[in-house]
């Protein structure tokens, strides 16, 4: 993996150097890019997706031996998007135009995956897979042409995940709360939704407040959002800005009783907020339960992600994304966007084996690839197929923060969510 990083992006990043494989491997190499936020509002997002990329694709080419994938080992090419639109997509065109990679993974925040999608892999005809940009625009640019086939994510859209969060929030009792989001495509989009079913299924919001990332006080916005006196407070955002943002609540005497979006189940926001103040604090996340794949990843991930646990936002995935888009690789048989973009869906289908993460599993999925057999990758959050869009239905997990941990407490079925859908008003 090549570093071409600012100063402050390589500290940041130190620990991501991948370990040599003690299997045997070819001696080609395959390398893809990856355009992830190592610094930034969302820069805890792609250290850890880093990690996770990294874990896939050295079992991927261990498991792979001396025939290695397509004929070579994999590896990425890892530029940070700074959170930053401009810097994501001028990272992306280097990747592509000068390291003619055929995918990206990639970005993270949505606001990054929209200009990379539209300005530089929908154009080139690259394949790009995002382990965590949930926005509906990316559902809608698809609909349109505008991605041209090229995107993939291994996130629900809000579209859904913000009616989970409503139905969450009411079943907790929480029929009046206050909203703030960061000003972004993903805030916005999320606020959309989950506003929509919410108020349909007898919710009340107080206030709305957007805040822009980054800023050094956040009193404003919260004293704000604060008006009204609301028994709750739903933060939509990430867990750097939000860390500040829902201290600032406590500190002005706000209830704490909160509502957080998926990715806000981070170990560095409950430390830095104090698990004592959060202790009624829900959430929910796309993703199953468990599967032999989630228990590979628990036990596998914190041992070499340099201090991320397997909870870490975007991290399980992020293994996902590069474990699937390793295996397409696999199957295309050849390091070409188009073959590749095509057997993305050919490793996910119902109706092949099932194999899961892990030595074992990755091993039984490249034997059934070679021997042209059907074959259907179940990860770390579950079952998921992509439709025409790119997009994947999945279930949802159900959280809270309990004793300072994260803890899932029940499942939402992508047919649960639809049927409430299906009663909302247009």
């Amino acid at each position: 993996m090549r570093f071409l990083l600012s100063t402050t992006a390589l500290a940041a990043i130190a620990a991501l150097a991948p370990l040599p494989s003690a299997a045997q491997s070819p001696a080609c190499t395959h390398t893809v890019g990856m355009v992830v936020s190592l610094t930034g509002a969302a820069g805890r997002f792609g250290q850890a997706a880093g990690k996770s990329v990294e874990l896939a694709f050295n079992e991927l080419n261990a498991a792979s031996g001396a025939q290695g994938i397509a004929g070579c080992k994999l590896a990425f090419d890892l530029r940070d998007a700074q959170s930053q639109g401009s810097v994501a997509v001028d990272q992306a065109r280097q990747l592509v135009d000068l390291k003619k990679v055929p995918a990206i993974i990639g970005g993270i925040i949505s606001s990054v995956s929209i200009p990379i999608v539209t300005s530089v892999t929908g154009p080139a005809g690259v394949v790009q897979i995002s382990p965590a940009s949930s926005s509906p625009t990316l559902t809608r640019m698809a609909v349109e042409g505008k991605t041209n086939g090229w995107f993939f994510r291994t996130i629900t859209s809000d579209a859904l995940q913000g009616t989970a969060a409503a139905k969450y929030a009411l079943d907790q009792g929480m029929r009046t709360l206050t909203i703030i989001h960061v000003n972004n495509d993903f805030g916005v989009n999320m606020l959309a939704e989950f506003r929509r079913a919410y108020e349909a299924l007898g919710g009340k919001i107080v206030s709305i407040t957007p805040y822009n990332a980054a800023q050094p006080s956040y009193n404003a916005d919260v004293t704000n959002a604060r008006k009204g006196d609301p028994p709750a407070l739903y933060f939509i955002g990430y867990p750097g800005d939000g860390t500040t943002i829902v201290r600032t609540w406590i500190q002005q005497g706000g209830p704490q009783r909160f509502l957080l979006n998926d990715g806000m189940n981070a170990a560095d926001f409950i430390k830095g907020v104090g698990p004592q103040f959060l202790t009624n604090a829900f959430g929910t996340s796309s993703g199953t339960t468990s599967t032999p794949s989630t228990e590979y990843f628990a036990k596998a991930y914190p041992a070499m992600s340099g201090g991320f646990d397997a909870g870490a936002p975007a991290a399980d995935r992020a293994f996902d994304a590069g474990a699937i888009l390793g295996l397409a690789i696999a199957h295309a048989g050849k390091f070409e966007a188009a073959a590749i973009r095509d057997s993305i869906r050919k490793v996910t289908e119902p109706g092949g084996e099932v194999v899961h993460a892990g030595p074992q599993g990755f091993a039984r999925a490249l034997q059934l690839i070679r021997e042209k057999k059907p074959v259907r990758y179940v990860g770390v959050i579950g079952a998921v197929q992509f439709d025409r869009n790119g997009d994947i239905t999945g279930p949802f997990r159900t959280w809270r923060i309990t004793n300072g941990e994260v803890a899932t407490v029940g499942q939402m079925t992508t047919e649960e969510v639809q049927a409430i859908q299906a009663r909302l008003p247009r």
